[in-house]
Parts: C-alpha cells; structure tokens; sequence
C-alpha cells in the first residue's frame, strides 16, 4: 500500500534539492534527470503495487484542477 505519510524533515530544502539538480541542464537533459531519478526511486520502492498507486496518484495530481484539495487528486 502507498504510504502517502509526510516523511520529511525539511521538505522545502528538498525540494531546493530538486530544483538545483535541473540548474544548467538542458530541457531535454532535465527531462532525462527526472526519468533516472524515478527509475532510481523506483527501485528502491521495489514494489509493483506501490508504483502504480503511485503513478495513478501523481496522475490525478496533474490532471487536477487548481487549487484542488487532496481529496480530488493533489500530491500530500
């Protein structure tokens, strides 16, 4: 089951992690950072099941309106 619980110290850093791990890449570079990062990500995860209500969950998210609550799809 996805544990969709905040795990983070700091997720604000984190995410300035994220955001200077695209610094000087190219779009096309960036788009391949995020592909190994996940693939990365998901095999630490190692499960199947997990993955995919992860990804139909990041799916809602995207597709959900602005200013949407985490009962219509937003990320936690």
């Amino acid at each position: 089951m996805l544990d969709t619980a905040p795990k983070l110290a700091d997720p604000d850093a984190v995410f300035v992690t994220l955001v200077r791990a695209h610094h000087d890449l190219s779009p096309e570079e960036s788009r391949r950072l995020d592909a190994a990062l996940v693939l990365l990500l998901a095999n630490h995860i190692g499960d199947g099941a997990v993955l995919e209500q992860a990804i139909e969950q990041a799916r809602r998210a995207v597709r959900a309106p602005t200013g949407a609550t985490e009962d219509q799809g937003t990320p936690p």
